[in-house]
């Protein structure tokens, strides 16, 4: 037997709710409200930015208790993608990049790739065209076939949406889709300087190969297509409705790529 007075124990009984455990439950509703926006993906980190954004003032550690103890958690990652290393290196163009991922203004280098989307109607293939200031998806294309059409039309779609002023370096692995002539030709009409990742390395190309883990992990292995029709649908939600727009990064100072640019474009027009 508990050492407890009854009057003590009857008075506990019939005790309202802390007002600790009353600003918790407040507090659950901006969280999970937070927490279901980002697609059931932020873990607490993200889910604290948030509420500061909102003007809450409880810590990042009670917001992790709290998650916790209401059975919400982030959506985590997968295990790493094994490579094979190629053979000897092709000299399709220089690796002009040189893994300098860290820009200090938009339109100076773009990064593309091409990953494949499983459905029950087929495979789906998305090329992206990525601005390394921002992380900022600038240009995408889907498609049913993997070809440089598919390059093309993401790239296309970049030039089209950011209109550059000066020279933009492209960087890319060396796939058939990026050393064709008619990719060359594109690049030399539009004042698109040409770089190539090393054979077999995606280290060089980290930042797309980084992109499709995070979609792949946040929205597509979440999810079972039933068509081409549905994935691009689910694809175009992803990166138009939520990523460009409103999931923080942490490369941009956990703001999302395009609050990111906005942010230095009014610095910009400060000056």
């Amino acid at each position: 037997m508990l050492d407890v007075h009854p009057s003590g124990f009857y008075a506990w009984r019939h005790s309202p709710e802390s007002q600790r455990a009353k600003e918790d439950k407040r507090l659950l509703v901006p969280i999970k409200q937070s927490w279901l926006e980002s697609g059931a993906v932020y873990g607490y980190r993200k889910v604290s930015d948030d509420l500061r954004e909102l003007g809450e003032t409880c810590g990042i550690n009670r917001v992790h208790r709290l998650m916790r103890s209401a059975g919400i958690r982030s959506q985590t990652g997968y295990g790493k993608r094994k490579y094979k290393r190629g053979g000897a290196p092709s000299l399709v163009a220089p690796n002009h990049l040189q893994r300098q991922f860290d820009v200090k203004e938009p339109n100076r280098v773009w990064v593309t790739d091409i990953t494949y989307i499983r459905t029950y109607e087929g495979w789906l293939y998305l090329a992206v065209v990525l601005d390394l200031f921002s992380r900022q998806v600038v240009g995408w294309s889907m498609s049913s076939r993997i070809d440089r059409e598919l390059a093309m039309n993401a790239l296309l779609m970049a030039v089209w949406r950011r209109q550059p002023k000066n020279t933009v370096m492209v960087h890319s692995d060396q796939g058939s889709q990026f050393s064709s002539y008619d990719w060359r030709d594109f690049l030399d009409a539009h004042n698109l300087q040409q770089s190539m990742s090393r054979r077999g390395n995606c280290h060089d190309n980290a930042v797309a190969e980084s992109f499709f883990q995070l979609i792949k992990r946040e929205r597509i292995r979440r999810k079972i297509y039933a068509t081409r029709a549905e994935a691009k649908e689910d694809v175009f939600d992803y990166i138009e409705m939520f990523y460009n727009p409103k999931r923080r990064h942490g490369f941009n100072e956990k703001l999302s790529p395009v609050n990111f640019e906005k942010r230095y474009f009014e610095r910009l027009a400060s000056v």
